[in-house]
């Protein structure tokens, strides 16, 4: 494990996810930590950490493709509360997960906008 990965990893994953993202870590702890440490290294120490986007445009480009994928829900959920926490506004994701039904289908884009009102409606409860 390459120490500056996982630390730089653990941090930005806390800046963009909160708490949410280490219940991931943890869910995988006693099935699969490398999973874990896999998701830490790479795509938080390495790829988010990296200059070219800001975070809240690196999450709406995740939005987009987990909503185009329609079969990620869990971590749709996620990445629309860690857009909103990175400074993505409501109009912001709504606007990418319509931009989706002319891509990735009309279905797709009604699962993400009730993923979005789910997320929403835990937020405010």
């Amino acid at each position: 494990m390459t120490y500056d990965r996982y630390t730089r990893g653990l941090a930005r994953l806390a800046e963009v996810d909160g708490d949410a993202g280490q219940r991931v870590i943890d869910g995988l702890a006693d099935l699969a930590p490398d999973l874990g440490r896999y998701i830490i290294e790479f795509g938080f120490g390495d790829v988010y950490s990296r200059p070219g986007l800001d975070l809240k445009t690196r999450e709406l480009a995740t939005v987009a493709a987990l909503v185009a994928m329609g079969n990620a829900r869990p971590q749709l959920d996620v990445h629309l509360k860690a857009a909103l926490n990175v400074g993505a506004s409501r109009e912001e994701l709504i606007e990418v997960i319509i931009q989706m039904a002319l891509y990735a289908g009309f279905p797709a884009a009604l699962n993400g906008i009730a993923a979005l009102g789910a997320v929403e409606a835990m937020n405010h409860a």
